[in-house]
């Protein structure tokens, strides 16, 4: 089959660029790549910074395997994967910095493999300016040092079809069909529902056009797929009641998937909301979305090049898998977060880095001076406006998680100390940060009842966090009062019988 193919390994090598004083393209190419890849943590380290307190989404996945605190409820949606990529850190030391820094170089080499993968499908400047463009987003650098599934599940959409392209053109390449097995199972590892979208267009090819057929790569894709989810279906029936029920609780806590026009919702996240939910207010600065209205005319350009060329494979595939990999994040639910885009983003980089070098060079590879200008420049702006948006959306991050810490230690104070139990407003992270269990008797995080939260409350120091004008709970309405920092906080009796520590 991959001679009818119009992505032929020996064709992608002719198109690539010369050695160069003695140094092939392929080695120019790693040294490129390496150097996108290592300043994309440097960046990481220094921008967002090693000292960041974990999120509340973060605390979640953290305390799965924790020496810290217990673990916290674990929703329907969520998979295991993060989990268990940070318990080499987080089963023994509960040091924030220590799992910033081996996320942000984990993430960093796994970009370096991940743009690897594609080496001999386009050239080497093409994938490094791809991976520059990638890792200078403020949404990939927020991300990166994070213990959060969203950038790992678009390194797995990368890898899997670079991997896909390549077996598909060379029915040898071994490596190859290894290669689409390891990272489907790593997209599936870390959410399995993205890494069906992700891949919905290699199924339909690999299953329905007849020149793309092919049963190793069908069974590489599939059983990868399959691997990567197993826990997780396995899971759905142990804890869930069974794998549709935790597909519809799953909806459910995702405010029912069904036919929603989400973005606007996503255009009013780029200006740092980490969550936009419920997504309200306005529209930021054109100067923050113009990228995002950019990036579709150069995805555009970039198909319309890879048809002229007769190399359209290698283009249009990755912005297929782009297009179903936003689908559900575009338009079937209804709030947005811009993280839910990392796999999506990833996958167009490379064809619109191929499309940005296609603007700036003529058919003799010269460069056009005014069209390399103009794009320098717009370039230029696009990374100022990244740069201010990650600074704020740092600046914001650290201050909630400083809230939520020195929350904790006030809770030490009042004799809320561990083994403990919170409930209340925010009560998940600030439960992580005290060192504490956490409950809720409504909303997608319920695991308990009234009834049992007093239970508990007679046996280990609990409290509710509530705010300063709204009314306690039936079962926190006997609790001891205390106002600090803008919450207020009841403490039941078995803890407060100990006072302030």
């Amino acid at each position: 089959m991959a001679h009818n193919s119009n992505i032929t390994l020996a064709g992608v090598r002719r198109l690539a660029a010369p050695s160069v004083a003695g140094m092939s393209w392929r080695d120019r190419g790693q040294g490129l790549i390496a150097l996108v890849a290592g300043a994309f943590v440097l960046a990481q380290l220094v921008l967002v910074g090693p000292r960041t307190g974990l999120g509340w989404d973060e605390t979640v996945y953290v305390s799965q395997i924790s020496a810290h605190a217990p673990a916290s409820y674990f929703s329907a949606p969520r998979a295991r994967g993060i989990s268990l990529l940070v318990a080499p850190i987080t089963s023994w030391s509960s040091s924030t910095g220590l799992l910033r820094v081996y996320l942000a170089v984990l993430s960093g080499a796994a970009l370096y493999l991940a743009l690897r993968v594609w080496r001999d499908l386009f050239a080497a400047r093409v994938l490094a300016l791809g991976g520059a463009l990638f890792a200078s987003l403020w949404v990939t650098l927020f991300y990166g040092p994070q213990a959060m599934p969203n950038y790992w599940v678009a390194i797995g959409a990368l890898a899997c079809t670079g991997c896909f392209l390549r077996a598909h053109a060379d029915s040898t390449d071994r490596a190859a069909l290894w290669g689409v097995a390891a990272s489907a199972t790593l997209m599936a590892w870390m959410r399995p529902t993205d890494a069906l979208w992700a891949t919905l267009p290699l199924l339909v090819l690999v299953v329905l056009v007849r020149r793309w057929r092919r049963l190793p790569l069908l069974l590489a894709l599939v059983c990868g797929l399959a691997v990567g989810a197993a826990e997780w279906i396995v899971e759905a029936y142990v804890s869930y009641g069974g794998l549709a029920q935790r597909l519809s609780d799953g909806s459910r806590i995702q405010g029912g998937l069904g036919w929603n026009i989400a973005i606007v919702d996503q255009l009013r996240s780029l200006g740092g909301r980490t969550l936009c939910r419920p997504c309200t207010g306005s529209v930021p600065n054109p100067a923050v979305t113009a990228w995002w209205f950019v990036l579709p005319l150069l995805a555009v350009l970039a198909a319309a090049v890879a048809v002229q060329a007769r190399r359209a494979g290698r283009t249009l595939v990755p912005l297929a898998c782009a297009a179903t990999a936003a689908f559900p994040y575009l338009f079937l639910i209804g709030y947005a977060a811009p993280r839910f885009l990392l796999p999506a983003y990833i996958l167009l980089v490379i064809p619109v880095a191929d499309a940005l070098l296609h603007l700036v060079t003529g058919p003799d590879g010269r460069w056009r001076p005014i069209a390399a200008t103009l794009v320098a420049l717009g370039l230029a702006g696009h990374l100022a406006v990244q740069f201010v948006v990650l600074h704020h959306t740092v600046d914001r991050s650290a201050a909630d998680r400083r809230a939520w810490s020195r929350t904790a230690a006030e809770l030490h104070r009042l004799g809320v100390r561990p083994p403990c139990l919170l409930t209340g407003n925010e009560s998940l992270p600030i439960a992580f940060y005290a060192g504490c269990s956490s409950a809720a008797t409504s909303g997608p995080n319920t695991n308990s009842t009234p009834a049992g939260i007093t239970r508990t409350a007679q046996r280990m120091p609990a409290a509710y966090l509530g705010t300063p004008t709204g009314r306690p709970p039936s079962y926190a309405r006997e609790w001891t009062p205390h106002s600090f920092a803008g919450v207020r906080l009841y403490v039941a009796p078995a803890a407060a019988k100990g006072g302030p520590g």
